[in-house]
Order: C-alpha cells, then structure tokens, then sequence
C-alpha cells in the first residue's frame, strides 16, 4: 500500500494537485468541508475516485496523540 499525505489549504506542506489525484484510487478527509472543496477543486482530475470523509475535526497539531488514535481508529477499516 503507498499513501501520501497532502493538503488543500494554501500553506499545506504538500498541496493537494490534479497529478496527486489521479495517482490515488480513494482520498480521505477529515471534515465534510474537506470532501466539497477537493470536488470543487479537483473535478475534472477525480473522475471516480471515491472521496472518504473520516468524519475528524481538524483541529489537531501535527502528530497529536489523540488524533493519530483517531485516524488509526478510523481507517482500521479500510487497511486492516
């Protein structure tokens, strides 16, 4: 499995481009809001690559235990 982390905001580290969305068969988000804006964005890049909403507020630091306990949480069923 590879997986890549990359963001919508203007300053992310990464920023979320059509190259990154075409290369991933599911994205995941933390918040709904997440999910319209990289449809909005990515429109003609998604095709029909399935948007996941973890349903994760984003307002954790990076590497904050409580949200890496979340996202394991959350993703247990779709990795395993």
């Amino acid at each position: 499995m590879d997986v890549l982390s990359a963001g919508i905001a203007s300053e992310a580290d990464t920023p979320l481009d059509d190259e990154l969305v075409c290369w991933a068969d599911r994205i995941f988000v933390m918040e709904q809001r997440h999910r319209t804006a990289v449809r909005r964005q990515f429109r003609s890049s998604l095709g029909s690559t399935p948007i996941v909403c973890l349903g994760i507020p984003d307002r954790y630091r990076y590497m904050d235990p409580h949200l890496i306990d979340l996202l394991e949480r959350k993703m247990t069923r779709f990795i395993g």
